[in-house]
């Protein structure tokens, strides 16, 4: 069995697969201080929950975007695991060809979900994801990694938004009845939900438009993160969501390096 950890800035999303199937998932936030034993306990306890023993772990893949965890979660793998976790970075094999300035900084998080990105579904390609910030990976037909865009992510800016105005307050983030506010809530809803749909939509047009200077066939738009059950139904724009896609990534990568990790 392979487990697969993305750590991002916000949440934890951790998975065990069996072959090609997801056989375990969770997601919890993201603490800088816990330590080792700490991390490690919680996964015992996720492992026992489900039955899955840790001599049954054959191989760790990970992507790490906090740089103070990533030796945490190494330790982790190699104290409790008796693994060496295979780390995502721009200078591992991948799925996908980078063409970029500066190839060190893009993130293993971006690496995985543009791999998947193209595995799964094919290119063109945008994938979209809502996290802590709002990011958007561009792949051309031949699996070439374009570079994208990055906004802020929707719980970001909210948070920002209620913290600076004293006299508005955090909403949850749903779909509001109308675009025009009623009240408070709604109002902020509908900057929120409908504001950051326009944000989506004419950031993948014009991404589109890039794209299709080097290629006439149709870009799909595979969008993950939670957020993106909000923003999906309201823009026809996003063509395929798929809540998976970084840990599936993980384990693409990972088999594409497997060789080199025995």
């Amino acid at each position: 069995m392979l487990l697969t950890i993305d750590v991002s800035n916000s949440t934890i999303k951790a998975g065990v697969f069996d072959g090609e199937q997801l056989v375990a998932f969770w997601q919890f936030a993201t603490e800088r201080h816990k330590v080792v034993d700490d991390y490690a306990m919680l996964f015992l306890n996720l492992f026992n929950s489900m039955d899955i023993k840790p001599k049954m772990i054959s191989g760790v893949s990970i992507s790490c975007v906090v740089p103070g965890l990533r030796s945490v979660f190494r330790q982790l793998c190699i104290r409790y695991l008796k693994i060496t976790p295979f780390v995502v970075g721009p200078d591992v094999k991948m799925a996908i060809k980078l063409n970029m300035d500066y190839p060190s900084e893009v993130g293993g998080d971006r690496i995985t979900n543009a791999s998947a990105t193209y595995a799964l579904y094919g290119g063109p390609a945008i994938a979209i994801a809502f996290g802590t910030a709002t990011v958007f990976d561009c792949l051309s037909e031949d699996g070439t990694y374009l570079g994208g865009a990055i906004a802020p992510g929707m719980i970001g800016a909210l948070e920002s938004l209620t913290e600076r105005a004293a006299q508005l307050f955090k909403v949850e983030l749903v779909r509001p009845p109308k675009a025009i506010g009623k009240n408070s809530m709604h109002a902020i809803q509908s900057g929120m939900v409908f504001g950051y749909t326009g944000l989506v939509e004419r950031m993948v047009q014009r991404l589109k438009a890039e794209i299709a200077e080097s290629s006439s066939a149709p870009v799909k738009v595979v969008a993950t993160g939670g957020l993106a059950d909000v923003i999906a139904p309201e823009t026809d724009e996003i063509t395929i969501v798929d809540h998976q896609l970084t840990l599936k990534g993980l384990r693409i990568v990972f088999e594409l390096n497997k060789d080199a990790i025995a």
